[in-house]
């Protein structure tokens, strides 16, 4: 197969496997058999997450920060780790996988130290002690590798990682984010590119002990890009393979949708986006395809906005294109509908959409519901002290989301509802090194977006984490954006809040299941 690929330190952000585990339960004076009840939402017991390889360059600068939540009815026990990813490339023999041997300190010496013959399991680079307080820990340089992590017990329920990098120069420079996620088997991400000035990976990582297959596939303004070369690649156990988009293709185009499709295996999958002038950013996977999209956390004061669309079917989409302000939904001048023909990628550039105002996009079908996926690419800055980053249209918040790596300064809180007003409860988690926790309320009114200052935690020493949680209403949507001004550059990375996965639906047993075993 004639592709190019990062070796496996190289950088890879694709995080993570959520899956949740339930105990069944027959609670005293339970209906007789026969009688069917309704499932009770219940904390998990066991979650994953996979972290891809932060960044290749020497000036890179990355930290990490791990953070489960209290959970009420979680119990006790249990722990959450973070290892590096075994590297071994498709063609190493077992023989050849490096060990990873880390600290809380540096994950940097995560990576394998290239001895043969050595098959150690990794040892964990950031392990928290506690639910309900973060722990970080950081690396430097270009050779950090991806990571993979599991927690279970008290941990698990919420469980959120995220990984935050600067790059002071070069290609991508600026702030590049991403929270860990659960490995799956299908991704879209709209927003991709392989023009002459951009430089696009797509970072799988395999989180389990036999081999992935993965397809990855382009479309373009006019339909599928042909590629031989992104068919059948194979990811080895407990490993990262990020792929250079532009060997996947000679065509190149600003605007493309990629899918990846894991033929066996699962896998964690996220787009670093980088580019020679605009910086750059990781691009998260867009929520499954849906008829309807919320697109939150739009910075106020973003000076050019384009939304990137795409279809997966035959059928063309006709959307509704409206912005939920601080006052309530308008609708863009010049900017009422987008027309995305079916298995075609279509970019509509927005501008200052929000002219200064928090804002998060919401496309409804005009017509027919025809399933879509999207995201937005945001600049902030103007001639040469410009930065990029990208929101995906995601899931509401549900029944929490969760923020790590906030700090005192440079996080805004973003939450619309784009239907009914709501109620959230927004808590601030005490701090990585003290602090004591705080919590907020407020009320999003209908069709709007607020953006907020979160609550700080009393006495912050270190980093904290935000829960969102609704207490009434209709579905809120958030984001999390955080910003740091380098030389003159308005760095920032967003980062959406859907559900935190922290409960599962488990439907009650209405009498002993140990009858059935004998």
């Amino acid at each position: 197969m004639n592709r190019t690929t990062l070796s496996l330190i190289a950088g890879t952000t694709a995080l993570a496997a959520v899956t949740g585990f339930a105990a069944l339960s027959a609670p005293d004076g339970a209906p007789g058999p026969g009688t069917a009840k309704a499932a009770a939402q219940l904390p998990v017991e066991r979650t994953s997450l996979l972290c891809p390889a932060p960044s290749t360059s020497d000036l890179a600068e990355t930290s990490y920060t791990s953070f489960t939540p209290v959970t009420k009815g979680a119990g006790s026990g249990g722990k959450a780790e973070l290892r590096a990813a075994t590297e071994e490339s498709a063609d190493a023999s077992p023989d050849d996988k490096g060990t990873g041997k880390g600290t809380e300190k540096d994950t940097n010496q995560g990576k394998g130290d290239g001895k043969s013959g050595q098959d150690k399991p990794a040892e964990p680079v950031l392990t928290p002690k506690e639910p309900g307080k973060p722990i970080t820990g950081d690396s430097s340089g270009g050779e950090a590798p991806a990571l993979v992590g599991t927690a279970d017990g008290r941990f698990a329920p919420g469980w959120t990682v995220q990984e935050t990098t600067e790059v002071a120069a070069g290609t991508g420079r600026g702030l590049q984010g991403v929270n860990c996620t659960a490995p799956d088997t299908d991704f879209w991400f709209p927003g991709a590119g392989t023009q002459a000035d951009r430089t696009d990976y797509v970072h799988l990582t395999n989180p389990d002990d036999s081999a992935a297959v993965v397809d990855i596939e382009l479309y373009g303004k006019d339909g599928a890009l042909k590629s031989a070369v992104g068919e059948g690649i194979t990811v080895q156990p407990h490993s990262s393979e990020p792929v250079l988009l532009s060997t996947l293709t000679d065509e190149r185009q600003s605007d493309l949708t990629v899918h990846v499709n894991v033929r066996s295996g699962r896998v964690g999958a996220a787009v670093q986006a980088l580019d020679d002038k605009l910086g750059g950013d990781w691009l998260p996977a867009s929520t499954d395809p849906s008829g309807s999209l919320v697109l939150p956390g739009i910075p106020k004061d973003a000076t050019s906005v384009s939304l990137v669309a795409f279809t997966p079917g035959d059928s063309d989409a006709d959307l509704k294109v409206r912005l939920a302000s601080p006052s309530g939904l308008i609708t863009p001048a010049g900017h009422e509908t987008v027309h995305v023909k079916g298995g075609m990628t279509t970019a509509a550039d927005l501008g200052d959409v929000t002219r200064g105002e928090a804002g998060s996009l919401v496309l409804t079908p005009t017509d027919r519901s025809v399933p879509v996926v999207a995201a937005l690419r945001v600049v902030r800055g103007k001639g040469d002290k410009q930065e990029t980053a990208f929101i995906p249209a995601t899931r509401p918040v549900g029944t929490r989301a969760t923020s790590a790596d906030n700090s005192g300064k440079g996080s805004t809180l973003s939450l619309t509802a784009p239907g009914a007003a709501a109620t959230v409860k927004v808590t601030a988690s005490a701090g990585s090194e003290g602090g004591t926790p705080v919590s907020k309320t407020y009320t999003i009114k209908a069709g709007t977006t607020q953006d907020i200052e979160p609550p700080v935690p009393g006495g912050l020493k270190g980093t904290y984490a935000l829960t969102v949680e609704p207490v009434s209403g209709g579905p809120v949507y958030g984001a999390r954006t955080l910003a740091a001004n380098e030389g003159g550059v308005p760095a920032f990375t967003v980062q959406t809040l859907p559900d935190d996965r922290g409960t599962v639906a488990v439907p009650e047993a209405e009498e002993d299941l140990s009858v059935l075993q004998k």
